[in-house]
């Protein structure tokens, strides 16, 4: 099956398997959207305006992600005196960013659902073997018994966001459980992700053409963390 991705470059086919199709939940592409991802792809774009537009499309993330949750029937009585048959959460939600580009999420998630708890995973690619390394971890000690919100803006090669969720798993979070959300995606990193957990889901509003030599996303929007929070400025 392919997914069509109209992003700032232009329509993109994106060929993924059938099991990745049901698990990967892709924003409508609306022109709406091509517009605002016009919008953080430039390189010229100025800090501000860069951290109001994604954080735009974060917020349509994260109501994605919100939507894919365990929920369960309660009724309410209306200013009217009569019953509404509604629904509400079925588990209490836990928001995980991965330091530091995924604090840029957190506050998208808190605007949306207030009381939500907050845990934090640090991973860096260690510069000798290449490999994600676990720096730092701090987790609600009942997160197994929430749905957790993995956020995480860059969906790459796939090794952070493995290494992620493998402290999740390590903490009693069961797969599905967990939704892996990411501002981009390249097939690469999707692929790698579902080749060890098949069933975890991601949101994502834009499916990259492919990673370059360096592992960069084409056509990209550079190192989204230096770019949210103005580090990538010359001195």
């Amino acid at each position: 099956m392919t997914i069509t991705a109209t992003q700032a470059a232009g329509p993109v086919d994106v060929t993924v398997n059938e099991t990745v199709n049901e698990t990967v939940h892709l924003l409508p592409q609306t022109r709406q959207l091509r517009a605002l991802h016009t919008v953080i792809r430039d390189r010229h774009a100025d800090l501000g305006r860069f951290v109001t537009t994604s954080g735009r499309i974060i917020r349509q993330l994260i109501e994605t992600a919100l939507d894919l949750l365990p929920y369960e029937p309660v009724d309410v009585q209306t200013p009217v005196g009569e019953t509404y048959h509604g629904l509400r959460p079925a588990k209490p939600i836990c928001g995980v960013p991965v330091v530091r580009a995924g604090e840029s999420m957190e506050h998208e998630l808190r605007a949306v659902s207030p009381g939500v708890r907050i845990g934090k995973i640090l991973i860096q690619r260690d510069k000798v073997t290449k490999l994600p390394r676990l720096y730092y971890s701090a987790l609600p000690a009942d997160i197994d018994r929430h749905s957790v919100l993995l956020l995480d803006p860059m969906l790459a090669t796939g090794g952070t966001a493995l290494a992620a969720v493998e402290v999740l798993l390590d903490h009693g979070v069961a797969e599905d459980d967990i939704v892996f959300v990411a501002l981009l995606s390249a097939p690469e990193g999707i692929a790698a992700v579902h080749a060890r957990h098949p069933n975890l889901r991601i949101v994502t509003s834009a499916i990259e053409e492919r990673l370059n030599e360096n592992a960069y996303m084409i056509p990209g929007i550079g190192d989204f963390g230096d770019r949210y929070f103005g580090t990538d400025v010359p001195r």
